[in-house]
């Protein structure tokens, strides 16, 4: 809302920030960015030779990767400089040609790359959704054509510059290696490699050494989610153009009953796996079904006991009870669940939308406070519900990556941009040896 209180409904007014924006754009990509490189190069080898070197470096993704570099100097700057600790990470030097499993892209770059890139890419869907002078195409693209990139080399660099990192059967296998790496039980005695536990652990311990000042601004930092969770709520369907603080305040009352009317679909997929449980009770499934169900269990109490015991504590409950039901209180509440019926379907994904990031928020923050909260139930379920939501990136991260690989003649194409026509072609000797070898396991 703060765009249209600036603008207002001046057509004009939008008309001319769009054209400032691409000017800027122009000059950016230009003058800033391309030109000072096409320069260089054509000091020492001529223009049209510069023009040529400049288009091969395009067309080798030297950008994406620039771009992922970039995010792994800001990424730990910005830790160091808020935490402290600054750490030596020993990588290699030499030549290798190797490809690396999934776990082990995401053990590396999850906080650093994986997890901002998800963050940015719904700030840029929200912007796109919400905000008026998004609507026109030419316009969203100029303001966000960058950050897009920034978005899909963040996620997709690793797995552009892996060997065979769209190969079909290798991101099979990698899926399978994440799913046992994160529910394998060593516990935090484990290595990080083995266990996500352990890794997890690892990932927070500059939460634990830094120093009061910051925690206080990781929290800070963190309070963005509830700042996301707001503006989308702001905006939900109902109540009209309202945004008044009470029309405000009850759009959170409708966001809690969207996602109310998601309970009962989990409660029947925990009800069809009961009819299975003999095929799934020595299963890790199994496991995350009966951790569902106990949380079910508890959310039913509380629903059950949670009224009866507020009620109870109130006195004057029954007189209360007979005014309302014979004034226009009552009328009046009739209204407010006449809205709450008739809201929109699309409000309901639009509450997820604003709560996932929340409870990441949440997870976040109970981090900080790990020292109060390790021996406390409540941070098994911080835990646990941090485990979901390491799963919900993993996918998120995995699903691209599996559509390309789906694709044919992609992963030969990704071949030849890394490698030689040699190497390109013993990678496909290599991989129909391979798949021989499978079928005859299978």
């Amino acid at each position: 809302g703060v765009e249209n209180s600036v603008l207002g409904n001046d057509t004009n007014s939008k008309k001319a920030l769009s054209a400032v924006i691409n000017q800027e754009l122009i000059i950016q990509f230009g003058l800033f960015m391309t030109l000072p490189a096409i320069l260089e190069s054509s000091v020492e080898s001529g223009f049209l030779e510069a023009i040529w070197e400049f288009l091969v470096m395009q067309l080798q993704l030297s950008t994406v990767f620039y771009t992922f570099s970039m995010g792994t100097r800001v990424h730990f700057f910005g830790r160091t400089v808020l935490h402290g600790g600054a750490k030596y990470r020993q990588t290699g030097r030499n030549f290798v040609v190797q490809h690396t499993s999934f776990a082990e892209n995401y053990r590396l770059y999850a906080r650093s790359h994986f997890i901002k890139a998800i963050e940015f890419g719904l700030i840029l869907m929200v912007y796109a959704t919400y905000t008026p002078s998004a609507k026109v195409t030419f316009f969203y693209i100029d303001m966000s054509v960058t950050c897009w990139l920034l978005v899909l080399s963040w996620i997709f660099a690793p797995f552009l510059f892996n060997p065979s990192g769209f190969d079909w059967l290798k991101t099979v296998d990698d899926f399978d290696n994440f799913m046992n790496w994160i529910w394998h039980r060593g516990g935090i005695f484990a290595e990080a490699t083995e266990s996500w536990e352990s890794w997890w652990y690892k990932e927070q311990h500059h939460l634990v050494t830094t120093s009061l000042w910051g925690k206080l601004l990781e929290i800070i930092l963190n309070l963005r989610f509830f700042f996301f969770q707001y503006g989308i709520v702001y905006h939900l369907g109902i109540s009209g153009q309202s945004g008044s603080v009470f029309f405000t305040a009850f759009k959170y009352v409708d966001v809690f009953t969207s996602l109310l009317a998601l309970v009962p679909t989990g409660w029947g997929l925990i009800s069809i796996a009961q009819v299975f449980q003999p095929l799934l009770r020595h299963t890790r499934l199994w496991d995350s079904v009966v951790s569902l169900a106990r949380y079910y269990e508890i959310m039913f109490g509380v629903i059950v006991m949670g009224p009866v015991a507020v009620l109870s504590w109130m006195p004057g409950f029954q007189s209360m009870q007979t005014r309302i039901l014979f004034n226009d209180a009552f009328s009046k509440g009739l209204q407010m669940f006449k809205i709450i019926t008739h809201k929109k379907y699309v409000d309901i994904f639009t509450s997820l939308l604003a709560f996932i990031p929340t409870g990441w928020g949440l997870i976040s923050i109970a981090q900080v406070f790990r020292p109060l909260l390790r021996h406390t139930r409540l941070w098994h379920s911080v835990d646990s519900v941090a485990r979901f939501y390491e799963i919900l990136f993993g996918v998120i991260v995995m699903a691209p990556v599996a559509a390309l690989s789906w694709i044919p003649r992609f992963q030969p194409m990704q071949t030849m941009i890394l490698f030689n026509d040699a190497f390109s072609k013993g990678l496909q000797m290599f991989k129909i040896i391979t798949e021989k070898v499978h079928q005859k396991d299978v």
